[in-house]
């Protein structure tokens, strides 16, 4: 079974989400939308494969439990048979996993408290 595919997204925690867009922006050349960024991938698999760069208030508890400034998100093939197999390991999942318009989620968290999204991106 194909576990992670790739990287899905990379989220921050920002004290001033405008000025940090607008510098991602000016220095980096990305093109920040409201939400953030989209990479588009290359894919023979799924032609419509993305990547995200995305920015929070600092305040959100979206990364909670973990006390880390950042959360990664990993594109998954099968989350739902990952997810059994996390559980079967023994790995612990923060919530029960989502299923929504833009895919399929679950979170957890690595050894040093770092919070990981798992997604599986609609097909």
């Amino acid at each position: 079974m194909k576990r992670v595919i790739g990287l899905g997204g990379i989220f921050l925690k920002c004290r001033d989400v405008e000025h940090t867009r607008a510098w991602y922006a000016k220095h980096l050349g990305i093109t920040i939308e409201s939400w953030g960024a989209q990479f588009n991938l290359k894919e023979e698999t799924n032609p419509d494969a993305y990547s995200v760069l995305s920015f929070f208030k600092h305040s959100t508890d979206y990364f909670d439990p973990s006390d880390a400034p950042f959360m990664i998100n990993f594109r998954v093939d099968n989350l739902d048979a990952l997810v059994a197999a996390l559980r079967n390991e023994g790995i612990a999942l923060i919530g029960e996993p989502l299923a929504e318009e833009y895919g399929k989620f679950a979170w957890l968290l690595d050894p040093e408290g770092n919070k990981i999204e798992l997604w599986e991106q609609p097909k």
